[in-house]
């Protein structure tokens, strides 16, 4: 079974504690959009749980989020015949806060859940990869979301107004843990204005929306490229740049379709990982 598992990107992403468990209880907005994964899941004879990909940096061990996700199924569903080979087809860049690995995740929790015929629930399948990876319940669902603490709570709200996104990966990586640990290390962190976004969404006012759009990791990580792609992305009329989850990536909102074409254009000379992509309702579709 062949499924696209949709890359994410954070409309607002703001820590509202750091939890007992070391955790983190964030309020975030979430957004699919048509950068996709593709993802194959067949049975295999051999027993156990292969993983193949077209990308040389992609853990190929059980250290792969996609792999961890069918181990915690077969686990949970007490299924012993667990031979299946997944074939990741990798598009979303790796460790660029798009969730590419939480959408492969979610993409074979979603195939063995039909292959299987198990017949679990949305809720129960969000269960399940939510033991894995906090990203995975929403890329399992996907379109447009707040989601709470960290990662269970998902309300879908009204879809993202038309417009066109502009994404960019720089040539850096960045560890989400460290990333975190650098978060808490601040002194003083600016919070985001919450309300004035689900009153901005509750409306569906783009314009509202753009000038709520923020991301806490901004004031923690360094991104040394961050400055110069917005500052072309401003120019070339974006409504909204930040970073998406903890880094590197950063996106533009764009209502007119000329000025983004013009930003992807000027970005494409200068950085490999350049896309221009459009919101979408679903996390996983069926080919």
């Amino acid at each position: 079974m062949k499924v696209r598992a949709a890359a994410k990107l954070n409309l607002m992403l703001d820590m509202l504690k750091k939890l007992d468990n070391g955790y983190h209880s964030l309020f975030m907005v979430m957004q699919s959009v048509d950068l996709y994964d593709t993802v194959d899941v067949q049975r295999n004879g051999l027993g156990r749980i292969l993983i193949e990909s077209d990308s040389a940096k992609m853990p190929k061990d059980s250290s792969n989020i996609a792999y961890k996700c069918a181990e915690k199924f077969f686990e949970d569903m007490e299924i012993s015949q667990c031979g299946i080979t997944i074939r990741i087809g990798k598009n979303i860049p790796m460790a660029s806060g798009m969730a590419g690995g939480s959408a492969d995740g979610a993409a074979v929790l979603y195939c063995l859940n039909k292959i299987y015929g198990t017949g679990l629930s949305h809720a129960q399948l969000c269960e399940i990869g939510g033991k894995v990876g906090a990203d995975i319940p929403f890329s399992l669902t996907g379109g447009t979301a707040v989601v709470l603490n960290t990662g269970d709570i998902i309300a879908p709200v009204n879809p993202l107004p038309d417009c066109e996104i502009v994404i960019v990966k720089p040539n850096q990586d960045v560890s989400t843990k460290e990333a975190y640990s650098m978060l808490d290390s601040l002194q003083r962190l600016r919070h985001l204005d919450r309300v004035g976004m689900l009153e901005a969404l509750s409306k569906n006012d783009f314009n509202a929306i753009c000038s709520k759009c923020g991301n806490v990791f901004e004031q923690a990580v360094e991104v040394s490229e961050r400055p110069y792609i917005k500052s072309i992305m401003r120019k070339c009329g974006a409504d909204a740049c930040l970073m998406s989850g903890s880094g590197p990536t950063v996106f533009g909102l764009f209502s007119d379709k000329e000025n983004a074409d013009r930003c992807f254009n000027e970005l494409n000379k200068y950085y490999e990982n350049v896309f221009k992509c459009s919101a979408v309702s679903k996390g996983i579709t069926e080919f």
